[in-house]
């Protein structure tokens, strides 16, 4: 009997993780969003633009 509840187990803990895998929609607002939204937050909150951080750290040297 033991041996039953160690498979079952472990066929729950595979398919919690098979199906965590999937994009949740409650985080999607947590990524940094695309260029304009993140120039715009950067814009509202006092900060420089998107353009001038980027170009501002520049690997092309």
């Amino acid at each position: 009997m033991a041996e039953y509840e160690t498979l079952r187990m472990a066929a729950i803990a595979a398919v919690l993780a098979a199906s965590s895998t999937r994009d949740d929609p409650s985080q999607a607002g947590r990524g940094p969003g695309e260029s304009w939204a993140q120039d715009h937050k950067r814009i509202n909150m006092g900060m420089s633009s998107l353009m001038h951080q980027r170009s501002s750290r520049s690997p092309w040297r």
